[in-house]
């Protein structure tokens, strides 16, 4: 099976050369994300909870793009720029996953630009990829 891309529906400026996400035998796997304004392309700072909520959105904004949604995500690798953040944002996180909690990696990290945060997430989906043409063609 080939691989399909998965762009996130709010972002219109290049952020670099990645995809979103990637599909692939119902298999999501979304790149990093983080507390940008992906219309500008802009980073927008604030508090370690802010950012999390911002950057959750952006990968469910991903995993809703290929028919999936926060519940298909097994697997989360999150970057904090500082380890002390840590219950701050797992609270936040807590409250973002309802239902059975993905799989998690969380470490600190030197992010880019100032960011207090970056997830990735991996995600197993229950759809066909000509659910995913259609839905990208308007068809």
């Amino acid at each position: 099976m080939s691989k399909i891309e998965i762009k996130h529906p709010d972002k219109s400026v290049s952020t670099g050369a990645y995809s979103a996400g990637i599909l692939i035998d119902g298999w999501l796997y979304v790149s990093g994300q983080g507390p940008l304004d992906l219309s500008t392309g802009e980073v927008i700072h604030g508090t370690i909870e802010e950012e999390t909520r911002l950057t959750l959105s952006h990968v469910k904004k991903i995993v809703e793009e290929a028919g999936g949604s926060i519940d298909d995500i097994v697997k989360c690798t999150v970057h904090l720029s500082d380890i002390n953040d840590f219950e701050k944002y797992n609270a936040v996180y807590a409250s973002f996953f309802p239902e059975i909690k993905p799989a998690r990696t969380t470490v600190q990290s030197v992010l880019s630009d100032g960011i207090k945060i970056e997830i990735d997430a991996v995600a197993k989906l229950k759809i066909y990829p000509a659910d995913i043409y259609k839905k990208q063609n308007n068809i």
